[in-house]
């Protein structure tokens, strides 16, 4: 046995009893006479004691000899503590050791395995097994158990079923670039990884197992952010004769389960918004309501003068900054750089600093008077000792780019505080955007995206008026879920593909086994996923997923420990039938 006891377990009722323990040497304090070594495992650390007047001669000379994360074993008598340290909750007791095995001796670690550490984020990924001992990444990694297991019992608890799905699929040109996996056994031919199990849930569902889940992982060859990896996870949920509300309801109610079990957080209100409303109100499909400053349009209070700039803009909004009326001039030119960042793309921003008597100062006063500037405070809300920001141009470009304005502020005024909640439902989002690139229109969604039904006549006359039945689930300014109902019969289907820019004949190839199964009494089915990376770096009160993930992949998409992707072998090329001319 190499342990009785993990070393966060031992208290003062253990005082007099023989343990053995094991784990990593955190630190270790030579006094001459008396050695203290901390031994850290998962669970805690334990402070051992070798003592030349109570612990063998042999035991003491070999603890000298101890480094920062050797691997030992150590039994000997629980003893209490003379000086207690409360900071650790086995700080009341410590280990007279009798005997010590050095198990496993460590080079000295390329940094420290410490709460904070002086390693880069690229030194530690390359050392990301030392990385994974640290407090901070352990408890994240054992945080994203507990949502998992959270998960699958409420969804278990509502009569789901988890299903696992194949890996090795079939590439499609719809959505994000696949990544491809040639086959040895049939030359010249390709499985892909799959995006998401789209198709095969909705197979489960014609195969009458109308309530299904997996946690499960996906794969998306695109360019990548600081919270998008090429391999993700998501909780993948689909459910037969349902509705959009019955869909809403059930996840609200994983939502809530959640945010009170792992989080102890009561959530009362889901609020439901449009997809033209969020856009209107905050500039995005996915907003923070969390804090005010929602967006005031202006170009009925802005474009009766004389400027030229608001007056060839297809938009005119601004936002009300709570108390920014105090900053200096010198405070305001860096925000107005800050919009100009390439990033971002403004051009510039005007502002209007609202004084505690009721007045007005702006950048624009030989323009507009104080009535003007009046109505432009009534348009976005703003008080006396507010800020108004006021962006113009391009009206989807203005609005992104008020929208990163409004976080950024948000940011640094501390108004998104993490132990916070808002969730919130978008729903009635575009079926079909254009691409100007492609000029065609492409799924919002995915192609299995059933349309508004009173929206269906629009299909052949005006495509892009026409919206989904489908629906976002965002919390504090990200998207955590989303989904919709789906199309279940061939006829329309088949419509959506075509105006997809899918011959028929392309249809049959790429999506012939779906709709094929569509004739065979397919259930009115919907669902939603979502993403399980996110989710919980959110619920653990961080924007960034990395370290939720024992693995993670840098900004280029590289597992930099273990080096990959990687070349592979002349031989390997051959037996699978390809040939690289680099």
């Amino acid at each position: 046995m190499y342990r009785t006891h993990s070393n966060g377990e031992l208290r003062l009722a253990n005082v007099g009893q023989e343990v053995t323990l094991a784990g990593w040497v955190q630190k270790s304090r030579d006094k001459g006479f008396m050695i203290w070594v901390d031994l850290r495992d998962r669970y805690g650390i334990t402070q051992l004691i070798f003592d030349e007047e109570r612990t063998p001669k042999e035991m003491v000379d070999k603890a000298k000899t101890l480094g920062r994360e050797f691997v030992i074993q150590i039994t000997g008598e629980v003893i209490e503590r003379v000086s207690k340290n409360s900071n650790i909750p086995t700080g009341e007791v410590e280990i007279l050791v009798k005997k010590l095995t050095i198990l496993n001796e460590s080079k000295t670690p390329p940094f420290t395995i410490e709460d904070e550490t002086d390693g880069g984020d690229e030194l530690r990924m390359k050392y990301r097994y030392l990385d994974i001992r640290r407090n901070p990444v352990k408890e994240s990694l054992i945080f994203r158990h507990k949502v998992a297991i959270e998960v699958r019992k409420y969804l278990s608890d509502k009569d789901f079923i988890e299903v696992e799905t194949p890996v090795l699929i079939k590439s499609t040109p719809e959505g994000a670039r696949d990544f491809v996996v040639p086959s040895r056994m049939n030359e010249g031919q390709f499985y892909a990884l799959p995006q998401s199990p789209q198709t095969f849930k909705q197979l489960l569902m014609v195969g009458g197992m109308d309530k299904y889940f997996q946690i499960v992982k996906c794969f998306r060859d695109e360019d990548l952010r600081a919270d998008r990896q090429p391999e993700f996870t998501q909780i993948d949920c689909e459910m037969a004769f349902v509705e959009q509300e019955d869909i809403l309801n059930t996840f609200e109610g994983l939502t809530r389960h959640l945010l009170k079990e792992v989080n102890g957080v009561e959530i009362a209100n889901f609020p439901r918004m449009t997809y033209d409303e969020a856009m209107k109100r905050f500039g995005n499909d996915k907003p923070d309501i969390r804090f005010g400053m929602e967006f005031g349009e202006l170009n009925e209070v802005a474009k009766h003068k004389d400027f030229g700039v608001f007056n060839n803009a297809d938009l005119v909004v601004g936002i009300a900054v709570p108390g920014g009326a105090c900053y200096t001039r010198k405070e305001i030119d860096k925000l107005i750089e800050w919009v100009k960042r390439p990033q971002v793309g403004a051009l510039g921003m005007v502002y209007v600093k609202c004084n505690d008597d009721g007045t007005f100062k702006s950048s624009v006063d030989k323009f507009y008077d104080q009535e003007d500037l009046a109505k432009w405070a009534e348009t976005t809300g703003a008080k006396p000792g507010d800020l108004i920001c006021v962006l113009s141009g391009v009206t989807d470009k203005v609005r992104a780019q008020l929208s990163a304005l409004r976080m950024e502020l948000a940011t640094r005024l501390g108004l998104r505080d993490p132990k916070v909640f808002a969730p919130l439902w978008v729903v009635d989002f575009p079926l079909l955007e254009w691409d100007e690139d492609t000029k065609r229109y492409h799924a919002m969604h995915h192609p299995f995206t059933s349309p508004k039904p009173e929206d269906m006549a629009m299909l052949d006359t005006e495509p892009g008026k026409v919206r989904a039945n489908a629906y976002d689930l965002v919390l504090n300014g990200n998207e955590i879920g989303g989904g919709s109902i789906r199309i279940h019969d061939k006829e329309t289907q088949a419509l959506m593909l075509s105006h997809l820019g899918f011959t028929p004949e392309q249809a049959k190839e790429q999506f012939g086994f779906l709709m094929n199964a569509f004739e065979y009494g397919a259930p009115p089915h919907g669902g939603l996923a979502f993403g399980l990376d996110r989710l919980v770096a959110i619920l653990g009160g961080q924007e960034t997923i990395r370290d939720f993930i024992a693995f993670p992949k840098n900004n280029n998409g590289r597992d930099v420990m273990i080096d990959a992707p990687s070349n592979i072998d002349d031989e390997q090329l051959k037996e699978l039938n390809l040939k690289l001319d680099l």
